[in-house]
């Protein structure tokens, strides 16, 4: 089964090799919204909901299963500095899986050549940088270039950023604590989101696709840091729930361990929005 394709703690040891788990993952599910659904009139119109909806369901097993060899770690490795440690290297095979989105989502996006399975991405996409005409970038999709700002960006619009921001990473958490695996939804969406805006700022050019990549990762990798960190931290926390740990001493080692990973999160967060808008532009 292609969701056991790979151990949480292989990964932990070849984080890299979660890029190509990414990969399949997320051309399965295009492959399969293409081929399956674009003849049907009304499931058609959700496709980019769909490729999410498929994309998740491949990576909950792994994702579960990573945050219940991290939340075991916990009772057993006493300093906190040890725990983010480990914590660390689930994270880097996070981003890893994370970048293996993007990059299928963003390359059958242009080889399909069709918008069907983005049209909500695109959307999202619209009303973050053209909200004054949305229904003009919408129709447009992929034919206009992405609104990059100055850096005479003013600090408002980096306390917005960061707040949008934000709003992620405490659903990130929330869903996770929830659901467990959770957080991967609100990941997954983002991860098409982003190759949409990629694709936009390629404009659909798959040998400028690489460029495009580079610029939403400078920012995009400490920002996905930080969502992920969120996510492991809500995981533990419900995972350690669910197995009653709450009633020994050690339910608080890992409240402090998920409150650390949070905090983290904070800080690569402060630390993507500053990049976002005083560094990415002055580059592209």
């Amino acid at each position: 089964m292609l969701e056991m394709i790979i151990s949480p703690k292989r990964s932990k040891k070849k984080p890299w090799e979660l890029f190509f788990v990414g990969l399949i993952f997320a051309s399965v599910s295009i492959l399969m919204v293409h081929w399956i659904f674009s003849g049907d009139i009304v499931l058609s119109k959700y496709s980019g909901i769909l490729v999410v909806t498929f994309t998740v369901m491949f990576s909950i097993p792994y994702i579960y299963y990573s945050i219940r060899l991290e939340e075991s770690e916990d009772l057993i490795i006493e300093d906190t500095m040890s725990r983010l440690k480990e914590h660390g290297k689930a994270l880097h095979a996070f981003i890893w899986l994370f970048i293996g989105f993007i990059v299928a989502f963003s390359f059958w996006y242009i080889i399909l050549g069709s918008t069907d399975n983005y049209k909500a991405q695109i959307e999202t996409y619209c009303s973050i940088n053209s909200p004054g005409n949305f229904e003009g970038c919408t129709s447009q999709y992929g034919a206009s270039k992405v609104k990059t700002m100055g850096a005479s960006i003013d600090q408002s619009h980096l306390f917005k950023i960061f707040s949008n921001n934000l709003y992620v990473l405490i659903f990130a958490v929330i869903f996770s604590l929830i659901f467990g695996a959770g957080g991967i939804f609100i990941l997954a969406w983002n991860a098409s989101v982003i190759s949409a805006a990629m694709v936009i700022f390629a404009k659909s050019n798959l040998y400028t696709l690489p460029i495009s990549l580079v610029r939403y990762m400078i920012h995009g990798i400490p920002e996905i840091g930080a969502y992920f960190a969120g996510t492991l931290a809500g995981g533990i926390i419900g995972i350690s729930i669910v197995k009653k740990e709450f009633k020994s001493e050690k339910f608080w080692d890992i409240l402090h361990d998920s409150l650390s990973l949070i905090i983290f999160g904070l800080i690569l967060l402060i630390i993507a929005a500053f990049i976002e808008v005083y560094i990415t532009p002055k580059l592209f």
